[in-house]
């Protein structure tokens, strides 16, 4: 009688507990492709209200703070373009201030994706515990997060590229699909570091340093016209071996020229723009069921 009772009393504690979540850690695996895109698609605007409450958290919807967007970037601009200014026999005019604040203003984008892409997951732990959705939507939010907080500055690239009277033609136009390719670029990037933060929770503290370097190695505060001669043979190398001399470089070619990029400097920069995204998010989806174990 007694055990009957305990059973009894035992089904009425559990009567509001007959969902149990036990986690551990999950093979490694791609899930089905397709379904996972659809549930992405269908989840998109769980990504953009992510992003936009980033935004108002950080207070980039505010004046002050899309001025801050601006300002910071531009006054790296000027010390770089001081800097070249003293190393260089013959100094740069307001052309060159034009491409430099491009090229930089671009580039913190596609660091600011990295940044805060790779962040996204370790900061949403609460969410991956809690809500099921595609975990891709979080670097992908960040992507978006970063995207909005170059927009602002693309006014300020158009006031300087008029007063340094570059050109507007049509082949200006070109400039949109590179910047296209930019995006699924660093969607790539915030999923692969997302991942590495998840697994090496020290990649955003070394990540300010590559990015550095990488900013120094990239055509923003000089062009492949402007490599000594006896360093030309290695041109074609550095084109094919980073990304943003195809990506960046074009796009900044046909923004700032007024020049319509060569079908060369197309395909490096949509094989670059494409790899990386499909690795980035492949190799994201094959551990994300695994996050919730290693948060």
């Amino acid at each position: 009688m007694s055990s009957e009772k305990s059973v009894v009393a035992r089904e009425r504690e559990n009567e509001f507990t007959t969902t149990h979540h036990v986690y551990e850690p999950h093979k490694a695996g791609i899930p089905p492709i397709g379904p996972y895109a659809r549930e992405l698609w269908r989840r998109r605007e769980f990504a953009t209200e992510l992003s936009r409450a980033t935004l108002r958290g950080d207070n980039t919807t505010t004046v002050f703070g899309q001025v801050w967007l601006v300002l910071n970037p531009l006054l790296l601009a000027g010390v770089y373009y001081l800097l070249v200014a003293i190393l260089s026999s013959k100094p740069p005019g307001l052309s060159f201030f034009a491409k430099l604040t491009a090229g930089l203003f671009t580039f913190y984008f596609i660091s600011g994706s990295m940044q805060t892409g790779a962040a996204s997951v370790v900061s949403g732990g609460k969410l991956l515990l809690n809500t099921a959705f595609p975990r891709l939507l979080m670097p992908f939010s960040a992507v978006r997060t970063a995207f909005f907080r170059f927009l602002p500055t693309l006014p300020v690239y158009f006031l300087f590229h008029i007063m340094a009277g570059r050109p507007w033609r049509w082949q200006t136009l070109a400039a949109i699909p590179f910047l296209a390719m930019i995006v699924v670029f660093s969607m790539g990037l915030a999923a692969f570091f997302a991942t590495l933060q998840v697994y090496f929770r020290d990649t955003t503290s070394f990540m300010p340093y590559i990015n550095r370097i990488w900013l120094y190695a990239s055509p923003v505060l000089w062009t492949l016209d402007s490599i000594p001669e006896k360093f030309k043979h290695f041109t074609d190398l550095l084109v094919l071996l980073n990304p943003l001399f195809s990506l960046l470089g074009g796009f900044t070619e046909a923004l700032v020229d007024g020049v319509v990029p060569s079908p060369k400097v197309w395909l490096v920069a949509a094989a670059w723009s494409f790899g990386t995204f499909a690795v980035g998010a492949l190799y994201f989806m094959s551990r994300e069921r695994d996050f919730a174990v290693r948060i």
